[in-house]
């Protein structure tokens, strides 16, 4: 993002909390965390298996209640109490999920999964031919061709495939926040670039704001303006990429930093229980 861009904020949060069970049996996933993300900035939330990024994710997405603390949406307190709140809410922000195969009802074609996004964005009455265009455009802007993909179904895609097809639905849907968790973990390193090359083009494209969920501290540095370090439910530490990653102030940052395997150096394993 620009050093001179405007900030404006479009997604934030103050001591949002998520605790699962009842009386002694509770486990707290998300504790009393706060943020702020912006018009067109790049955000990695980035911590281990267990850390809480995944079930924060599913709060900022409305698939999961808060127990405490306030999400504030464009400047208004998130409202999803009806589903036609949460249809708009779900204009504004959507989600690339690890498991493209589990992504996709298995009964719809790949022609009636971007109808679907058409018709969200308000193209319903457009003319067949006008909705096959827009197709086109969005399978072409991943590299993928609209012949080749009619009438097919996602399972018959490779892994790879299927997550260009997620990116495509995110190119007719044009949200203002795009959640990315984990979005590339299950496929191949000459795939993984090229599907980051494609959401950072949407990015500059859209000027759409793009959270990543991720483990991967050394991807969260080369593609991200902000990080925000999370460890047992809290955020340990917060700021540019540069700050963060480069003169990390909290204890497991460092570990996660140190964790990175190097090619020309020995392994340390001490860390490992």
């Amino acid at each position: 993002m620009p050093v001179n861009a405007e900030r404006t904020v479009c997604l934030c949060g103050r001591g949002l909390t998520k605790v699962f069970g009842l009386g002694r049996q509770t486990v707290t996933a998300v504790d009393h965390v706060d943020f702020d993300f912006y018009d067109g900035e790049l955000v990695s939330i980035v911590g281990e298996s267990g850390s809480g990024k995944t079930t924060l994710a599913k709060m900022l997405l409305g698939l999961l209640s808060k127990t405490e603390g306030e999400i504030h949406f464009h400047g208004q307190p998130l409202d999803l109490s009806t589903a036609k709140k949460r249809r708009k809410y779900w204009k504004g922000i959507q989600a690339i999920f690890q498991d493209p195969f589990s992504s996709y009802n298995i009964f719809n074609k790949i022609d009636t999964v971007l109808l679907d996004c058409i018709r969200m964005r308000g193209g319903k009455n457009l003319k067949m031919e006008e909705k096959i265009a827009l197709m086109t455009e969005a399978l072409a802007f991943v590299n993928l061709k609209y012949e080749e993909m009619t009438n097919k179904y996602p399972f018959e895609l490779s892994g790879g495939q299927m997550q260009r097809l997620m990116i495509a639905r995110i190119f007719l849907l044009k949200p203002k926040i795009l959640l990315a968790d984990e979005p590339t973990s299950m496929i191949d390193a000459c795939s993984r670039a090229t599907i980051l090359d494609m959401l950072l083009k949407l990015r500059d494209e859209t000027n759409m704001t793009i959270i990543f969920i991720t483990h991967d501290i050394g991807l969260a540095y080369h593609i991200s303006d902000t990080v925000y370090i999370m460890e047992k439910g809290k955020f340990v530490e917060h700021g540019t990429a540069d700050e963060v990653i480069l003169n990390p102030q909290a204890e497991y940052t460092r570990r996660l930093i140190n964790d990175v395997p190097k090619l020309n150096e020995t392994w340390d394993l001490s860390t490992v229980g």
